[in-house]
């Protein structure tokens, strides 16, 4: 009993603090930004020992006041990126996207989407994920999104409200196996994140120079259904909303050869080029969750 009023009461409190962020412009935004990126860096020290171990790992090469200064980055990129997706509905519209968002090769990105083939699109926690099918959907290219379900109902039904309303269409990511099949042979696009850790029985493949455990789903897809892996990305290039969408490469299942047509080879590629956007503008990425979680079963039998 206790529980559905608990979820209704964050709910609207979720709702209330859209509303007071639409209230103001994004310029007040971006400074507002900067602000609770000093509050969770510098004063609540949010996650600092997670973020610094992966910066640690990334880019070990920094030293420690610029791995500092690169966490408040991204604190001031994600707090500026909900702003960003609290006044998107209202300023991304057909007639108006284009004064904030760019296509990189729009003529590639057209062709590769509107293939009779199925099509896989691989993203990472990077840039403006949120936007990416969001941008897709305004450009006419529809995309079913496989999302985790959030354990609030009314934030769930209502996030995925915003996702779906240009044509982003969302897939619970446990029990949706049939559904997916069946949209790939129909020749759909599927949009999937690339960059979770998989625990201990996922792909091992290096990420930044260290294995990380990827999951294995999106090979399998591109693979069962000789579908084109995109890999694509959706990067801040200016003020507050100002993104450029495109993709980085693309892969033909059916042009390789069969040593190349292994999971781990797929997962190995596509890891790669998420990590080569990652680079240009790595204070957009999501250093604050654990990329790289355990080890290989092949090390930990080395270290027994």
């Amino acid at each position: 009993m206790i529980r559905p009023v608990v979820d209704y009461l964050v709910y609207l409190a979720v709702r209330v603090a859209v509303c007071a962020v639409q209230a103001v412009p994004l310029s007040a935004c971006r400074s507002a930004a900067a602000a609770l990126a000093t509050f969770a860096c510098d004063v609540l020290r949010l996650r600092r020992d997670v973020i610094e171990q992966n910066l640690c790992i990334a880019f070990g090469q920094l030293s420690t006041d610029e791995r500092r200064r690169m966490a408040w980055r991204m604190w001031e990129h994600l707090f500026l990126m909900v702003a960003e997706i609290a006044h998107a509905p209202r300023k991304l519209r057909r007639s108006t996207y284009l004064r904030y968002i760019r296509v990189r090769d729009l003529p590639g990105v057209a062709e590769a989407l509107l293939s009779r083939r199925p099509k896989v699109i691989v993203a990472g926690h990077y840039g403006n994920f949120e936007l990416s099918g969001y941008a897709l959907g305004l450009l006419g290219f529809p995309t079913f999104t496989v999302a985790r379900t959030l354990d609030n109902p009314h934030l769930d039904r209502w996030i995925n409200g915003f996702r779906s309303a240009t044509g982003q269409f969302m897939l619970p990511k446990h029990g949706s196996s049939a559904d997916i099949d069946r949209l790939l042979e129909a020749g759909a696009s599927l949009a999937v994140l690339g960059d979770q850790a998989a625990g201990p029985k996922g792909c091992w493949v290096d990420f930044f120079g260290r294995p990380a455990s990827t999951h294995k789903a999106v090979a399998v897809f591109a693979l069962a259904n000789e579908a084109p892996l995109i890999v694509g990305y959706a990067r801040r290039v200016g003020g507050p909303l100002e993104y450029e969408v495109g993709f980085e490469a693309i892969l033909d299942p059916r042009e390789l050869s069969p040593a190349q047509a292994t999971v781990e080879a797929i997962t190995l590629w596509y890891s790669r080029q998420l990590e080569t956007i990652v680079r240009r503008a790595p204070e957009q990425y999501w250093w604050v969750h654990r990329r790289w979680k355990g080890e290989p079963r092949s090390r930990k039998n080395r270290a027994a």
